[in-house]
């Protein structure tokens, strides 16, 4: 799922590219994706996109009165077209989830691979209104040190959980939680109770302030391949660690892994992986 980095660049490139442009028509490929019906999308045919903006791991198209709030799911992400294709768009037929055309004849897409189709969008006149923002713990750029201590001393949770948890801490997901805690050389399974928080804070700004860095200036088309350039741990099982040259171990669980290198993380242990432990019983 696209986290804060990737978001952020995501904002960038269509501050730059959109604002002041003008809706002329929404194509809808997935009907799953809108999550509201009241204002209907067409309201935003004609009107002026008026910023772009991100709350946590959302990214949201402003318009006069009103808010596009965009939720990319796991397997989502926004492809722009300097000419926005013209044909039909044939409902629940690939990727596509939401297809916006521009009055200069630009566009994007909110597409989702994958049979899963989780990915929303809700039209609303106040983005409270859409829970995963109303409940948005503070961002995890702008968290500050009292706050970050109060959340991981007040949660009986592992320190892997609590970074992802959106309403403690947005913005934070699986991949960028494990490149945070393995640059701060912390266990995922660790007591968020035990962590030195003020010096996780200063991890988690490094981390995710040099991710955001090397993505900002790119297009949404190369932003993805970046971000994975840039990961040491996360995605890497049985690569070589480039800090200690261990191999990168793997938590699988029902419908994600975690990556982690035992000799930075685990003073050279192996975490329990469930699944591994049923198929060697």
């Amino acid at each position: 799922m696209p986290e804060l980095p990737e978001v952020d660049a995501l904002v960038r490139f269509l501050r730059a590219n959109v604002v002041g442009d003008f809706i002329t028509r929404a194509d809808v490929g997935e009907l799953s994706i809108l999550k509201t019906a009241h204002p209907p999308l067409a309201a935003i045919n004609g009107l002026e996109i008026s910023g772009v903006s991100r709350v946590g791991k959302a990214l949201i198209v402003e318009f006069d009165g009103l808010d596009l709030v965009c939720r990319f799911a796991r397997a989502g992400w926004l492809v722009w077209h300097d000419v926005v294709p013209t044909g039909p768009v044939r409902m629940g037929k690939g990727p596509l989830g939401l297809r916006l055309h521009l009055a200069s004849g630009a566009g994007f897409d909110l597409s989702e691979a994958g049979t899963k189709k989780n990915a929303s969008v809700s039209l609303v006149t106040n983005r409270a209104e859409v829970a995963a923002i109303d409940n948005a713990g503070p961002d995890a750029l702008s968290i500050d040190a009292d706050q970050f201590t109060a959340t991981l001393a007040g949660s009986t949770s592992r320190i892997k959980t609590v970074l992802e948890d959106q309403a403690l801490i947005s913005g934070i997901g699986n991949a960028y939680s494990d490149e945070i805690l393995h640059t701060a050389q912390i266990s995922p399974f660790a007591p968020a109770q035990g962590v030195d928080a003020p010096a996780l804070l200063e991890t988690v700004r490094e981390v995710l302030g040099q991710a955001r860095d090397s993505l900002i200036d790119l297009p949404p088309a190369k932003v993805k391949a970046a971000k994975k350039r840039g990961l040491r741990v996360h995605g890497r099982t049985g690569q070589a660690c480039p800090v200690c040259g261990s191999t990168i171990a793997e938590v699988s669980y029902a419908d994600k892994s975690l990556q982690y290198c035992p000799g930075c993380q685990t003073s050279g242990k192996k975490l329990s992986d469930r699944r591994m432990d049923r198929l060697l019983k």
